[in-house]
């Protein structure tokens, strides 16, 4: 079945350039996100997770730079291609918060510890909606109410340092949440926080993409939280997007050796302590000093000598679009299904 697009991601590349060196951060990355959907860009540590959210914010670093690709938002009055705008264009900032917002992994670090949280929710909300600073004021408040957080007039006053982890975070959804934007962009959003503020924070989620056909791009590694979360899943290893499919494809019959040894080193809840977890073996490679061919060649147990030649290219491997890159998917299918 296909979904409306509102965000495109097609063959996007992005470098980064530090002591006369150059990392290709992202390498030919194609995705789409679907209207009242929730795509999981899912991965290890630095695999381009965080790199693709600020790209397509374009909040990346000034040493780095989008080489090639397009990054297109399916706005109501036409087609918006972000890569051609700069970060600080009056179009780019516009867009960011009134119809595509970030929830960062480090609220800490995302809010400013100087000016009191419903300050900076009023900021949002003046910013990019006609309202008068009273009703600015009436909205911040209720949207801290929206999201949990208790005596809301009260907390609206207080700095960031003066709230808890979950109730920082919840602060950070309700200015993203401020502007009703058609995108959330979730990066890990709950890394550091205990599993019982976890599962709120994807309770509000949830209710959010339902109440408000909000449009949901989540990046995280935990493959728990895809089962319960995502529509859609995207894989992504050094840069590539290695297997892309709906969540009933990824996690119900990988395709791809990375995937399946994601989902091996992962516990399930029920077997106890006697059950055999399998890490994945080898480290990931140097970003300077990449193998040829398939990135993932050197750690998978399928890997022939074709893999350590070329990167493999795109394969629809179904009429519904679950879609894989390597040489040698149709063995692992095989030997899952024997």
């Amino acid at each position: 079945m296909q979904h409306e697009p509102i965000l495109t991601v097609d063959d996007l590349c992005v470098n980064f350039y530090t002591n006369q060196r150059c990392n290709k951060a992202l390498r030919n990355v194609s995705f789409s996100l679907s209207k009242g959907r929730t795509l999981c860009l899912v991965g290890e540590s630095g695999c381009g997770k965080s790199v693709t959210a600020n790209a397509i914010m374009q909040l990346l670093p000034s040493l780095s730079r989008i080489e090639q690709g397009t990054i297109t938002y399916h706005a109501q009055e036409g087609a918006v291609h972000i890569e051609r705008l700069s970060r600080n264009a009056r179009e780019m900032r516009r867009l960011r918060g009134e119809d595509i917002a970030m929830i960062f992994q480090d609220p800490m670090t995302a809010l400013n510890p100087v000016f009191s949280v419903g300050f900076q929710i009023d900021e949002m909300i003046l910013n990019h909606t006609n309202l008068s600073k009273k009703k600015a004021r009436e909205r911040s408040v209720e949207l801290l109410k929206q999201m949990g957080v208790p005596l809301p007039e009260q907390r609206a006053g207080e700095y960031p340092h003066q709230y808890s982890g979950g109730m920082r975070q919840r602060a950070m959804i309700a200015m993203a949440m401020a502007c009703d934007p058609k995108i959330l962009i979730a990066d890990e959003p709950t890394t550091a926080l205990d599993v019982t503020i976890q599962a709120q924070i994807f309770a509000l989620m949830h209710a959010l993409k339902e109440q408000k056909e909000t449009s949901i791009l989540l990046i995280t590694h935990d493959m728990g939280v895809v089962c319960e979360m995502a529509d859609d899943v995207a894989v992504m290893y050094m840069g590539n997007i290695v297997e892309r499919g709906s969540v009933v494809q990824v996690m119900g019959c990988p395709a791809h050796p990375y995937t399946r040894a994601l989902l091996a080193s992962i516990p399930v809840l029920g077997k106890g302590k006697e059950q055999s977890l399998e890490p994945i073996r080898g480290t990931t490679p140097d970003p300077f000093d990449r193998p040829k061919g398939c990135q993932f060649a050197p750690r998978c147990d399928f890997a022939t000598q074709e893999c350590h030649k070329a990167m493999p290219d795109e394969q629809i491997i179904d009429q519904d679009g679950h879609m894989v890159r390597c040489f040698n998917y149709k063995e692992l299918m095989n030997e899952r299904q024997a």
